[in-house]
């Protein structure tokens, strides 16, 4: 997978708003009626095919404009992880846009949507501007739902979920559809900027109850209709009644103890808590620490550390990692915290 972005071209390696906040949302579960099971394929069609695994590599390792991205294939015969950069949106080095992507059943929602979110989400900024200020939170729905709409109509039954990054002016916008995860570093202590729509989470099985949906309990884990453990994705055509692609966000002003921010796959997040992550990569992403020159230093070495650990306690997902350095997108420097 080649990673594209607007600017200066990355160095790629590869070997072949929602009221909680935190990975550790309340759930109150209750075993519900079981549903019909639907005949939602694990395996797509679409990964059946001779150039599948030639635009896969196994591993893949991106250094790139103050970002960087380290992904390793799971148990699965083909990778459905894909990440998205954008560097110099507008015109503005200080502007970017970033995301993961952690496809199922099929790869292609997860391509389609890397490479068509960050744009409409762009695309949409100029007709947002209202008096409440919140003209960036409405642009990035506007680009999930239109992203989820486009996609539709291509009649293909894969999903994705995502976790985004929109760098606009100094203020940081991070919204998610599924259970890929946004944690900040300030001034080393981890907050998770993203709750996980698992099916299980209570509003969201209440929210899916409301629409005559169920959520089953299948072999110790929570499933819509008894076939996704995630509640919101982009594409899941055959489970659209169910399964929406309305982003939870929020918007931060980036000042001067935000540090770093890490978009990962669930991969990740089912091995590494919030806090395990940041402690591992800080010594690599902030400057002036006193291990830094001994470890070697950068991003990139920081999430290849992040995806050899998740891979060490037997993940079996894919695992995706992304690192962005946020202080180089801080337009108040001198700006305390709030």
């Amino acid at each position: 997978m080649a990673c594209i972005v607007a600017g200066n071209s990355p160095k790629v390696f590869g070997s072949g708003s929602s009221p909680f906040i935190g990975g550790n949302c309340p759930s109150h579960l209750f075993q519900r009626k079981r549903p019909q099971r639907l005949d939602v394929p694990l395996h797509s069609p679409e990964l059946n095919t001779p150039s599948a695994s030639m635009e896969q590599p196994m591993e893949l390792n991106v250094e790139g404009f103050h970002y960087a991205v380290s992904s390793k294939k799971g148990l699965r015969e083909f990778m459905e992880d894909t990440h998205k950069a954008m560097v110099n949106v507008l015109g503005d080095s200080k502007q970017a846009f970033f995301g993961v992507f952690d496809g199922h059943s099929g790869r292609k929602a997860a391509a389609f949507a890397a490479e068509n979110i960050g744009q409409n989400i762009v695309d949409a900024m100029p007709g947002m501007e209202d008096e409440t200020g919140d003209n960036l939170e409405q642009a990035v729905r506007a680009g999930y739902l239109t992203t989820d709409a486009e996609f539709l109509k291509q009649e293909v039954g894969s999903g994705t979920c995502c976790v985004t990054a929109l760098i606009i002016n100094g203020d940081l916008v991070v919204s998610n559809a599924g259970d890929c995860r946004a944690v900040i570093s300030r001034d080393g202590a981890s907050e998770a900027l993203t709750c996980d729509h698992r099916a299980g989470r209570e509003d969201e099985r209440q929210r899916i109850e409301n629409l005559s949906g169920v959520v089953d309990l299948r072999h110790g884990v929570w499933r819509v209709q008894g076939s996704l453990a995630v509640s919101r994705a982009i594409g899941d055509l055959h489970m659209k009644e169910w399964i929406t692609a309305e982003p939870d966000t929020r918007k931060i002003e980036i000042t001067s103890d935000c540090e770093f921010l890490i978009l990962a796959s669930d991969g990740l997040w089912d091995k590494v808590t919030n806090q395990e992550a940041v402690n591992i990569a800080r010594p690599f992403c902030v400057q002036k620490q006193p291990n830094l020159t001994s470890l070697g230093g950068g991003p990139n070495v920081a999430c290849k550390k992040l995806v050899e650990l998740a891979v060490t306690r037997k993940s079996q997902d894919d695992v995706s990692v992304m690192i962005v350095q946020l202080r180089h997108f801080c337009t108040k420097a001198n700006k305390t915290v709030r």
